[in-house]
């Protein structure tokens, strides 16, 4: 399992439009094989941020991997460059990969 997160720091002021370009966009990845789930995470507040997650959920990282080859990934992010939602944040968004070596589930 591979565990895939983007870190987001959010202007304040710009946290309802950020929430509000997520909840209503199109979403590429289902269907999109060893996808397995996606969360948006909200975080902690700072003075100068709120830190938001993009957080999926692959089978393993070789599809992942795919996934970033992909034209539904290209379609997804064919407005990530875009000046006014860069306005939006602090800094560009942190991408973190994990591996997952332990699972326990209730």
């Amino acid at each position: 399992m591979f565990i895939a997160m983007n870190r987001f720091r959010v202007l304040p002021d710009a946290t309802e439009e950020f929430e509000r370009m997520w909840l209503d966009r199109e979403v590429f990845l289902r269907g999109v094989p060893g996808f397995e789930a996606f969360h948006l995470l909200r975080g902690p507040a700072a003075d100068d941020h709120v830190l938001y997650s993009s957080h999926t959920i692959w089978s393993s990282k070789a599809d992942f991997e795919g996934w970033t080859r992909s034209e539904q990934f290209r379609a997804a992010h064919s407005r990530a460059g875009n000046p006014e939602r860069r306005a939006m944040y602090l800094g560009g968004p942190q991408f973190e990969g994990f591996e997952v070596i332990q699972t326990i589930e209730n």
